[in-house]
């Protein structure tokens, strides 16, 4: 099968392997679409954790092929939707419910080989069914929703709340989804591409800002004088979070969702964070919200179809790769 095979920072090659044999709890999974994020680039960079070598690719679904003599919870064809991170079960964290924080956590994709290849063996228990009505690209945002959805749980907003999210990419789009559903009576959106702000404001936002073209605070403190009830970060940058805080009212929590590449910082004024009693929170993948997800996908509550997507074979992932790195499209999705 051929595969999108990463070794080392700036080492990623498209190769043929043969599959091993199946493991008793393992199925075999024929990828149908595997989603490229910003996760994957950052770990081509260098920029973020992995354990080559490794095939990439952390938000895919496919159809089961072939099953282990002891998976019976799954059958063969069945088409499925791969949550890639696996939990020890016996830390000090995963005994106290916090999965995603696992000492130990391992994930396909990442430290094991992922969806950016023809097939890719999976464990069963990592497996979540989906009906047949879903479009294979689709399929591949489960995973990002379920990142998103822990996200809001962790924001907290509340019915009437005004939201703004920073950061148009998939995620920030899901966002602004997930907090209209949550209740989020305003919502803005800090984004300089103008593609990306043009599909916010056809589908959810109740205004877009270019931080190229206008001082942001000037624009939101516009509209929400105080400053918005949640903010959430979702672009991934030092700047970016810093202006989190600045557009918050007080007692408002902000949540750093982007991925800041490791080691980089910001100046942060304590005081502002005491006299404004401010929340900063993280959040960090996706702990039990994966069913959560597929049920907004298959429900229409978020919406992926109307995404601009460039779909690439897996011959094609350093493509996929460039078209995310440069904008030129919102989402590459491998359609092997």
């Amino acid at each position: 099968m051929r595969a999108a095979l990463y070794t080392g920072p700036k080492r990623l090659d498209v190769v043929s392997r043969d599959l091993r044999p199946l493991r008793d709890d393992e199925v075999l999974v024929d990828v149908e679409a595997c989603g490229i994020c910003g996760t994957d680039v950052h770990i081509v960079e260098g920029t973020s954790r992995s354990s080559p070598p490794v095939v990439l690719g952390h938000e895919y679904a496919g159809r089961i092929v072939d099953t282990g003599k002891g998976v019976t919870s799954h059958a063969l064809g069945e088409r499925v939707a791969v949550d890639p991170n696996i939990a020890c079960g016996e830390c000090a964290y995963c005994r106290r419910g916090l999965v995603h924080l696992c000492s130990s956590l391992r994930a396909l994709g990442v430290d094991i080989d992922g969806g950016m290849a023809e097939f890719c063996i999976v464990p069963a228990a990592q497996l979540y069914a989906l009906g047949e009505d879903m479009a294979p690209e689709v399929c591949a945002f489960v995973e990002p929703v379920s990142c998103a959805v822990h996200g809001i749980d962790k924001a907290h907003i509340a019915p009437g709340d005004a939201v703004i999210i920073i950061g148009g990419g998939p995620i920030g789009q899901i966002m602004l989804q997930l907090a209209r559903v949550a209740g989020a009576a305003f919502t803005v959106l800090v984004e300089p591409v103008a593609e990306k702000r043009a599909l916010a404001a056809a589908s959810v936002a109740s205004r877009v800002v270019d931080p190229h073209d206008t001082d942001v605070g000037d624009a939101v403190f516009e509209d929400l004088p105080e400053g918005a009830d949640v903010v959430i970060e979702c672009a991934g940058l030092p700047s970016t979070a810093q202006l989190a805080l600045k557009l918050a009212r007080r007692g408002g929590p902000v949540e750093f969702f982007g991925v800041c590449p490791i080691g980089s910082t910001l100046p942060l004024e304590p005081h502002q964070v005491y006299f404004k009693e401010l929340t900063i929170v993280g959040s960090y993948i996706n702990p039990h919200t994966f069913s959560r997800a597929i049920a907004l996908l298959q429900q229409g509550r978020v919406v992926v179809k109307d995404f601009p997507i460039a779909r690439f074979p897996v011959d094609g992932v350093h493509e996929a790769l460039r078209y995310h790195r440069e904008n030129r499209t919102l989402k590459s999705i491998i359609v092997p």
